[in-house]
């Protein structure tokens, strides 16, 4: 099929402003329906709009692809008002492209990442000619998984997106200083020593230009209105659009990925799938950090344009599902590597078993155990937790610069340290399966009102290697020299522990830079550079009972 290629296609929208895309479409005189795709890093480079689907394959399928510059981006006119934006621009986007000549009036939207999240805005207004998404590693607000998590604010993730992403085309637009591409290849170079700066509300690879830094402290300051404005978690169970919903284990929006499905699964009145696999974000290739789950959880063996012409087709075109959509939920389970099939997420079966932290076992003098049964002796583990020597990130749900650091890490460097507390189980004696949410429950106390405790679940090897699986993040207030209970949610796993392996849970109080670290002193690293030592306890016993909540899948079969 021969397909029309045009450039700069103009749409204005309600206020008069006009945005601009490339459209691909079929030569014929047909009218077709239209996937739209909405970005903020220029409709115009390949890596981004195209990332992991073929739009010219979905051209050739029967579509009209249309990829636009979002308002303020590259070649569309306005100015740049991050997520608030998108919501009116993205419903008079979807009504302006139904009306197209060569549109018959059926609109579907796909992307990633923010991509992702102009889908959600667009449809939470509902545009009558919007019948289905396609929201791949997304969120619905930025305080879970974009700009904070768990009260800590993403350091490694905003400084990263803002200068590697968004300050180029931004200083472009407003001429505020010629040479600022030369400047910005410099910082993004030195990328690493630049998250060390503090106070962070000065980061001065972004406060060399005073208009790219307030746009940079606004996503910064949790107190900011753009926080409230952008937040539309509590509207998705009322979106009335079937939605594909594409997650990674590894993924710094897993969590977000997940509340959407489950929020969007309450309207009860359209289509929901998710699919969860090994991945990090925007990375579909079979080997990630340092661990390698086979070529067929690749997005080229999984062929996700593929995958997106079955949903598009079945929405926009009547077809009927392939036998592989019957069930909603498709995830990969590491440990074994095989993708399966479930009827819903969380999975009903799961039992949520409580690991109790205990006094070493005969088999560690080392480390802490782990246990299902309730420890018979009060204790307490200790450690100094400074500031100035924070423990390094060491894989996770990172969106570091050109994706370094991310997915699954060993983490012998990370629980060698005098600040990392280890808790193990005994090596297992048949596989057992962990699907499913993930909370740490911990008894703390510390000497300081104001700190941070952090938690990662690890499958430990027989040779010692240790690959981290989840993990999560509290900041804390108002904590005191006494026992004080604390949650932090890690999201979520699958991975069966084999024979062999053990169970390992790391407990510390910093994770950078990934996240700014807790000075310890009642105020941030955003606004100050003081900071003071904090000597943190994690208590254990039939009083103090510190868990890990464990959502056990019972008699799988390997």
């Amino acid at each position: 099929m021969e397909i029309i290629v045009e450039m700069d296609v103009a749409c204005t929208l309600r206020d008069g402003t006009t945005l601009y895309a490339n459209v691909y479409r079929p030569s014929s005189v047909e009218k077709y329906p239209v996937l739209l795709t909405r970005l903020p890093y220029n409709k115009n480079l390949p890596d981004f709009p195209h990332r992991y689907i073929d739009p010219l394959r979905l051209a050739r399928s029967g579509y009209v692809i249309i990829i636009q510059d979002v308002r303020g981006r590259f070649a569309s006119e306005g100015d740049f008002k991050p997520f608030v934006q998108e919501a009116e621009d993205g419903y008079d986007t979807v009504e302006w492209a139904a009306a197209l000549p060569y549109s018959n009036g059926r609109v579907g939207m796909f992307g990633l990442s923010y991509y992702g999240f102009t889908q959600l805005y667009a449809a939470v207004l509902q545009p009558p000619s919007l019948k289905a998404i396609f929201p791949v590693m997304t969120g619905s607000n930025l305080q879970e998984g974009l700009a904070y998590r768990g009260g800590a604010f993403e350091l490694g993730l905003v400084e990263t997106w803002m200068l590697d992403s968004i300050a180029a085309d931004y200083l472009n637009r407003i001429k505020e200083n010629h040479h600022h591409l030369e400047t910005i290849h410099h910082d993004l170079n030195h990328i690493f020593e630049w998250h060390k700066y503090k106070p962070v509300k000065e980061w001065p690879p972004l406060w060399k230009y005073p208009s790219i830094g307030h746009l940079f402290n606004k996503l910064a300051d949790p107190e900011d209105s753009i926080h409230m404005e952008a937040d539309i978690t509590n509207e998705l169970k009322n979106i009335d659009v079937s939605s594909y919903h594409i997650a990674g284990w590894y993924d710094c929006f897993l969590g977000s990925t997940l509340t959407n499905y489950q929020e969007m699964k309450k309207s009860g009145e359209v289509d929901q799938k998710l699919m969860i696999g090994p991945w990090g974000h925007g990375d579909f290739n079979a080997v990630i950090g340092d661990r390698f789950f086979g070529s067929h959880c690749s997005g080229s063996s999984l062929d996700l344009t593929g995958l997106h012409l079955n949903w598009f087709d079945r929405w926009l075109k009547g077809h009927s599902p392939e036998t592989n959509e019957d069930k909603p939920v498709h995830i990969f389970v590491m440990g074994i590597n095989d993708w399966r099939a479930e009827e819903e997420w969380p999975l009903k079966r799961a039992q949520y078993v409580p690991y109790y932290l205990q006094r070493p076992g005969s088999f560690s003098i080392e480390k802490g155990k782990l246990s299902t049964k309730k420890s018979e002796s009060i204790g307490t583990d200790s450690f100094i937790f400074d500031p100035e020597h924070p423990v390094p990130t060491q894989g996770g749900g990172t969106l570091f610069y050109q994706g370094m650091n991310m997915g699954p890490k060993d983490q012998r460097g990370v629980s060698d340290r005098d600040d990392v507390l280890v808790y193990t189980t005994e090596p297992l004696s048949n596989p057992l399966e962990v699907t499913g949410p993930i909370k740490v429950e911990l008894i703390v106390s510390s000497d300081v009102t104001h700190t941070d405790f952090t938690a990662t679940l690890v499958d430990v090897l027989p040779d010692g290697t240790s690959y981290n699986l989840a993990d999560g993040m509290a900041r804390l207030e108002g904590l005191r020299n006494e026992p004080t209970r604390i949650v932090i949610d890690l999201w979520a796993t699958s991975n069966v522990f084999l024979e062999g392996h053990t169970i390992g849970l790391h407990i510390t109080s910093s994770n950078f830079p990934r996240y700014d670290v807790n000075p310890n002193t009642g105020k941030s690293t955003f606004d100050s550079w003081e900071t003071k030592k904090a000597h943190q306890k994690v208590y254990y016993g039939p009083i103090h009972e510190s868990c890990v909540y464990l959502p056990i899948i019972p008699n799988r079969v390997i």
